[in-house]
């Protein structure tokens, strides 16, 4: 009796593990197939299982633009895709950095260097967001689209009156009058106001050339559009900020017959992988995605990145509707 009840808790045993390894089997297998699916939808390459099917790459610009190495990492693999025939840059956003900008507009021209590239702007493409969007060789706007804001931004605060208040004063000793410039602890002098207005004059030329040399305006076209205002996506066709209004269909149509793309190709999201840095506003971000709040998601991760790139401070190309004021 003693033999058959422990060869009873014997086999009870084998069973239990064997469960607990058949648990892991399948919980391994459904990762697999999600890594797999994931990978496919995402326009990934590889796996072992042979080169994903032709396709059209479609590249998400949203929120505040900053310096990204991510960003830079997707542009590189698109370009090496082989799968990938044409690309279209979806983008809604203000703007954001002067150096992000820049770094963005470069990277997607080296992209257009190996695949045909047609910007939409599915919402707002304004200061810094227009220079992603002049990077490709035809941009397409909704009617409502919101373009322009030709234009560079430097701010700061100015302390000075507020610790005046408080009695609090701030001393420095500096190797020249215009070194950290402005501190926002004191009121900004003459010539350190004169010194910045030089680098954003500078900026501004650099922006308005870039438009000209993208959009074939002259100086008095581009004039007529660089006041820093934005446009609808109706005025900015006459005005050559785009070229056709329409939904991504148009973009599509357009890589189709003037770039020769084969017709009908599915457009499949490619993103960039992510970020492993880790700060309050990525971990808010994370746990409201977790949520299902998606637009809160972004909305956190937009502030992150104006915190971010406020802390390192520079030019900025955004553009930021001043928030009505309370009666």
């Amino acid at each position: 009796m003693a033999a058959d009840a422990e060869l009873l808790i014997d086999r009870r045993r084998l069973r239990r593990r064997l469960s607990l390894w058949r648990v892991l089997g399948i919980g391994g297998l459904i990762v697999a197939l999600g890594a797999v699916g994931y990978r496919v939808r995402s326009g990934t390459e590889g796996l072992g299982f042979g080169a994903v099917r032709p396709q059209i790459a479609r590249i998400s610009i949203s929120g505040f633009i900053a310096g990204s190495e991510a960003t830079a990492k997707l542009m590189k693999r698109v370009g090496e895709s082989s799968a990938v025939q044409g690309v279209v840059v979806s983008i809604n956003s203000p703007g954001g950095t002067t150096t992000g900008s820049e770094e963005l507009f470069r990277n997607l021209r080296a992209l257009a260097a190996k695949k045909p590239i047609v910007a939409f702007v599915d919402g707002t493409a304004a200061s810094g967001a227009y220079i992603t969007a002049i990077a490709a060789d035809h941009i397409v706007a909704r009617e409502t689209a919101l373009v322009g804001s030709i234009g560079v931004l430097f701010q700061y605060p100015d302390l000075s009156g507020l610790l005046d208040k408080v009695g609090v004063k701030v001393e420095s000793v500096k190797s020249s009058p215009l070194k950290a410039e402005p501190s926002g602890f004191t009121p900004t002098s003459p010539e350190a106001r004169a010194a910045l207005a030089a680098v954003v004059g500078d900026t501004y030329a650099w922006f308005k050339g870039l438009v000209a040399e993208r959009r074939g305006m002259d100086a008095g076209q581009v004039a007529t559009v660089s006041d820093g205002r934005v446009f609808s996506g109706r005025q900015s066709v006459p005005l050559k900020l785009v070229d056709e209004l329409g939904s991504e269909r148009q973009a599509v149509a357009w890589l189709e017959s003037a770039r020769n793309v084969p017709k009908d190709l599915p457009v499949t999201d490619w993103k960039p992988k992510a970020d492993n840095g880790f700060s309050l506003w990525s971990a808010l971000g994370l746990g409201a995605d977790l949520l299902g709040f998606e637009d809160l998601s972004a909305r956190l991760a937009r502030i992150g990145g104006e915190a971010q790139a406020a802390a390192q401070g520079g030019l900025l190309v955004l553009w930021r509707p001043a928030p009505e004021t309370a009666p």
